[in-house]
């Protein structure tokens, strides 16, 4: 019994032990979560946004240009086949097949056009060698008809004046006939010269669309210009090639083979914090493929023109970061956080962004565990704190939200109200100065 009695002792002390410790534990943990601690130190001010990663350069892998052939029509191409993304290639491997299958029949039809006009040909020039054959027939038979009524008229000197007029009008006639048979000979002639040119033109013209069909579908057997790495190329909706997409006339880029040597990390900034961002700015990077490694490097270019991302209504701006150094671990379309560091305070006090509050007469105070409603000068800020010029001490307990009952907490550094205030005059003067010189410019 007693026995029993110790163990169910020992049990609920345990228990209450655990308890004591578990609420500890919950106590510690609320109040992190409530309270925060002012921090002296290093600052940072960054713009943080993921982005992908690209090569600087590349050499691209195109399909064969239609709008390049004069007598082809553009229109889109199928991909019918296409290598795996990321494999290694070396030049002159394979990399995509387009559908021949609409090209093909026009090449059959264009054939078959050459093939028709070659016989047309063949008639034509049948066609003139007899008509012209019956053409010089009728001339030579004239011809004797002409001698025939040159004979009859220098015979009939010694006949009666009617005899001679009518032997002279036979050859006059015979004369006219002959030389119209001439003149026709030689129109029909030249209509037969322009017949057999105009079918040799077209003739012409077809062989050389048939030509080039002929080598712009030995083009849809794509093959890598060099070695490398296929990456696909997307197109300007984000979406990357593949078997059954299509290849546009004005962007034949099938995939491109990457120079891992040199990588870039392509970000988009928003149009509210692309001001702070300029070229030479450092920037820390860091992988998800590899979260243990950390890159640094540099902005390298800004677009000077915004646009809308898909499924989206805010302008951003493309910015191109220069990582530092080769890693040949990195493949494009990793993607990558980045950091690009803005400036940098020493010693500055700082707060988290959420400690800091403003009311309706908008002068920012913070609330300390010591139950004081402190104004505070904020100055510059990041995406999770806030430098404090004036107000707070390093090591002061600060409420991360409202407390209740803050009409207990009694006010402190209302000296700090007139320097806030100040400074929000010549902000708004400035601000009124700025919009009057732009409107007296012409701006707005």
């Amino acid at each position: 019994m007693k026995k029993t009695i110790i163990i169910t002792g020992i049990v609920v002390a345990f228990a209450f032990l655990a308890l004591f410790v578990f609420n500890k534990i919950i106590d510690r943990r609320d109040t992190v979560n409530l309270f925060a601690e002012v921090s002296e130190g290093r600052f940072e001010i960054a713009v943080t946004t993921t982005g992908e990663l690209v090569a600087e350069n590349s050499v691209d892998i195109i399909a064969p240009g239609l709008t390049m052939r004069r007598d082809i029509r553009a229109s889109n191409v199928k991909i019918q086949d296409l290598i795996n993304e990321g494999t290694e290639v070396e030049k002159g491997d394979w990399v995509a097949t387009l559908d021949r299958t609409e090209f093909n029949n026009t090449l059959k039809d264009e054939q078959e056009r050459v093939a028709n006009l070659y016989i047309d040909l063949e008639m034509a020039l049948l066609d003139t060698a007899l008509t012209l054959s019956n053409f010089r027939d009728q001339i030579n038979n004239q011809i004797h008809t002409v001698e025939e009524a040159k004979i009859t008229l220098r015979n009939s000197k010694y006949e009666p004046p009617t005899t001679i007029r009518q032997a002279e009008i036979n050859y006059d006639k015979a004369q006219r006939v002959l030389e119209q048979l001439r003149r026709s000979y030689t129109l029909a002639e030249a209509q037969a010269e322009v017949k057999i040119r105009n079918i040799r033109t077209r003739i012409n013209r077809f062989e050389r669309r048939v030509k080039d069909y002929e080598e712009v579908l030995e083009g849809f057997v794509i093959t890598a210009p060099s070695s490398g790495m296929i990456i696909y190329k997307k197109d300007r909706l984000g979406n990357k090639r593949k078997v059954g997409g299509n290849i546009n006339p004005m962007d034949r880029v099938v995939a491109t083979l990457p120079d891992l040597s040199s990588m870039l990390s392509k970000v988009y900034v928003s149009e509210i914090d692309i001001s702070k961002v300029k070229s030479g700015l450092p920037v820390n990077i860091t992988v998800d493929a590899f979260p243990d490694k950390s890159y640094i490097g540099s902005v390298f270019t800004v677009a000077n023109i915004g646009e809308k991302l898909p499924n989206s209504d805010s302008k951003v701006f493309e910015v191109m970061i220069k990582i530092d150094g080769s890693d040949y671990s990195l493949r494009p379309s990793m993607t990558t956080n980045n950091k690009i560091v803005i400036n940098v305070l020493e010693n500055v006090t700082y707060i988290p962004n959420e400690c800091i509050h403003t009311g309706v007469d908008s002068i920012p105070v913070v609330y300390t565990k010591n139950r004081l409603k402190q104004v505070v000068v904020p100055g510059v800020s990041n995406d999770k704190e806030i430098v404090i010029e004036k107000g707070l001490e390093p090591g002061t307990v600060l409420y991360r939200v409202i407390p209740e009952r803050v009409d207990k907490f009694r006010l402190a550094g209302e000296e700090l109200i007139e320097i806030i205030q100040d400074r929000e005059r010549t902000l708004s003067e400035g601000d009124r100065l700025e919009t009057k010189e732009l409107s007296n410019a012409g701006l707005l």
